[in-house]
Parts: structure tokens; sequence; C-alpha cells
């Protein structure tokens, strides 16, 4: 096993062709690859515990954030390069708004999903979500 994760975020974020896949969880943190298809979105959602990070390399997107689930307060265009911190108890979607495909990465800490998570569609990562919440 080795002690740390040292690989080019760059370009494994541009050759990524899943929605979500997991690519190191830690004590304290976890990152994940995603591939947004053109109109297709992350999904409105909250992370009550945790902070996230994501950085798009590729693409165009709109960021919706909010206090509560039904109102967006704030909403930014953003695009390659740029970054984006959600903090805990903080409401959010980022919608693909281009003409390719959206390519980012993201840092969740603590942990947000199960290590070695792979979703190859957004059906895929919604098909899980919903079968976490029914056993939880």
């Amino acid at each position: 096993m080795a002690l740390g994760w040292v690989k080019n975020i760059e370009q494994i974020t541009l050759d990524n062709e899943t929605f979500r896949t997991v690519l190191h969880t830690g004590k304290y943190s976890q990152l994940t690859v995603m591939t947004i298809q053109p109109g297709e979105e992350i999904g409105n959602e909250v992370h009550e515990d945790h902070d996230q990070f994501l950085r798009i390399e590729q693409g165009k997107a709109r960021v919706d954030l909010g206090t509560t689930a039904d109102a967006v307060e704030e909403t930014y265009d953003a695009e390659d390069d740029w970054a984006i911190i959600v903090p805990a108890g903080t409401w959010h979607n980022v919608v693909n708004v281009g003409s390719d495909a959206l390519k980012l990465y993201s840092i969740y800490s603590p942990a947000e999903h199960p290590d070695g998570t792979v979703h190859n569609t957004k059906a895929d990562a919604d098909a899980a979500e919903a079968a976490e919440h029914a056993t939880a």
C-alpha cells in the first residue's frame, strides 16, 4: 500500500469518462473525479458534516448555492481552472451548461463515498444513493 497518492490529477480528470470515480480515500478526505455530460447535473444536495472542494478542468458550469433545498440564493458561472468551495450545510448543484463534457475533480473532507466507488452514469449514482438512504 502506498503512503500517499501522487499522480497527474489534471490528466486523470480529463481522461475520466465516468460520472464519478473515487481515486483515493484517506482518513480525513477523499478525492473523486467526475464527468458530467451536456445538460446533466450533479443534482441539488447538501453534506451536513463535511466540506467539499471542486475544480473544473474542462467545460462550462452553473453553480447554484443555497441555505435550503428550495432556495437558490447564489448562482455562479464557472469554467476551466475555476475552483468551488462548498461549506458543510450548504445546498449546492453543478450543472453542465456547455456543449462538451464537464470534467472536474472533488475533494470531500471527510470522505463521502465508499472507497472504490465507481458510478459509470448519473443514473448509477442516483440508484446507489437511493439504495443507501433506503437502508439508513
